[in-house]
């Protein structure tokens, strides 16, 4: 059976890969913490952000590489705090604060980066209620880890889906900005996946709170069957 800990980590195939295994290993060896990676993560979410403005406000199609950079930086450093961590052997008192806070305000972050790369009047408040969305997921998730049930990192909009989205539709504004391949209509692009990302977290919250209904009624219904039948037992012996 899998520790508690484990099952409450999120399930990822790169962490299997020899070469994540190794930079993890290098990072273990060197005088580098887990909780020092988990806030380099919000520091590549801003960077990310202060990209977003400068696209904003200077417009070149150099900005949508450097944005999914940050991006795959960020999502590089949730890797390895956790590897570091757990197969580095290097875990802190504090390491679930650590691994958990920096997410909830980086991602914020670069779903607000969308927003100012967006076109439209709606591209910032979409942003914004995206983001709220996105912190709402995961409170849901350490919700139902604090009622007994267990981690639930299902989506479709769950972070690495999010900033896989985002990550893809830079780089497609970019080859069209580089080689105009899109009708015009598409310059809406990011607009058009800031309400794909709020309809996406909407769906996701609604699907973990199931999930943690479903489970505590369960948990109830054989709770119940237990006392019914002890007392069966109890009346029958009696």
């Amino acid at each position: 059976m899998q520790p508690q800990e484990e099952k409450n980590r999120r399930p990822l195939a790169v962490r299997n890969l020899s070469i994540a295994k190794r930079i993890a290993v290098w990072l273990s060896n060197k005088n580098i913490t887990p909780n020092q990676i988990s806030l380099m993560s919000m520091a590549f979410a801003a960077l990310g952000l202060a990209f977003a403005v400068g696209y904003h406000f200077f417009p070149s199609a150099v900005w949508l590489i450097l944005i999914p950079v940050a991006i795959q930086m960020r999502l590089l450093c949730n890797l390895f705090d956790g590897m570091v961590a757990v197969e580095g052997g290097k875990k802190t008192p504090a390491g679930e604060l650590f691994n958990d806070v920096p997410d909830r305000i980086a991602d914020p972050l670069l779903i607000l980066a969308a927003g100012f790369i967006g076109v439209s009047q709606f591209a910032l408040p979409l942003a914004w209620t995206a983001a709220l969305l996105a912190v709402l997921t995961a409170y849901i998730r350490v919700l139902g880890v604090s009622m007994g049930c267990e981690a639930d990192f299902r989506g479709p909009m769950a972070k690495q889906h999010r900033m896989a989205l985002l990550t893809v539709i830079c780089l497609v504004m970019f080859a069209d900005q580089v080689f105009v391949i899109l009708p015009e209509p598409f310059i809406y692009t990011m607009d058009v996946t800031l309400g794909v990302l709020v309809v996406g977290c909407l769906y996701t919250s609604w699907r973990r709170l199931k999930a943690i209904y479903d489970a505590k009624a369960k948990q109830f219904s054989m709770d119940t069957d237990e006392v019914t039948e002890t007392n069966t037992e109890a009346d029958t012996a009696s």
